[in-house]
């Protein structure tokens, strides 16, 4: 029995811009008149460590999205959807930020990171759809590379049962007035990339 609408499972190391995308689904889902819960764990968040966020629209119960129960898993560095891929739902849908975030080991030459294949293949095996992006590149696009999560947030919004319009009226709410225009830029070419 499901207990939510839209199960979501957003991830991505510290500073990329995780909880910026779980406070516009948040408003925007109070916006839209639907329950909504969230959690989130900050791991080192201020060094590059994992963000996880669980944000469930329209549910009734628990904040916390169960292992293999998420419709969506948002990863804003490709290592982090591998680091979280257990969330997914077999019929979910996993979208990726194909441009990582290299941790100290791997610029020093003491690590290597894996190839892009090497993470999404298990993924692919996982839910019944990857969609890989470099978002990164896209929001440059926009005019900043910090607007990468709101290209990703573009990409979300074909997914979630809240309209466009309320999501781009909430991230109105919670971006400075000066970075809006390129914001919704962004949020247009991340649309763009999923339909």
């Amino acid at each position: 029995m499901r207990t939510s609408e839209c199960d979501l499972v957003i991830v991505g190391v510290g500073g990329q811009g995780v909880i910026l995308i779980s406070d516009v689904l948040g408003r925007a889902a109070v916006l839209a008149g639907k329950p909504v819960c969230g959690a989130e764990t900050h791991g080192m968040a201020q060094r590059g460590g994992s963000v996880i966020n669980h944000t469930r629209i329209g549910c009734r119960f628990s904040p916390m999205v169960a292992a293999g129960g998420a419709d969506v898993l948002v990863a804003l560095e490709p290592a982090e959807a591998l680091r979280f891929a257990q969330f997914l739902s077999p019929a979910g849908v996993a979208l990726v930020n194909t441009r990582p975030v290299l941790p100290s080991t791997v610029t020093s030459g003491k690590a290597r990171y894996p190839p892009l294949d090497e993470i999404l293949a298990p993924i692919e095996g996982h839910s019944s759809r990857v969609i890989a992006m470099d978002a990164t590149a896209l929001a440059q696009t926009a005019g900043s590379s910090q607007a990468m999560n709101v290209v990703m947030l573009g990409a979300l919004s074909r997914y979630i049962p809240i309209s466009e319009d309320l999501v781009l009226q909430a991230l109105a709410q919670v971006v400075p007035p000066r970075f809006l225009e390129i914001n919704r830029k962004a949020f247009v070419l991340g649309k763009a990339e999923v339909e």
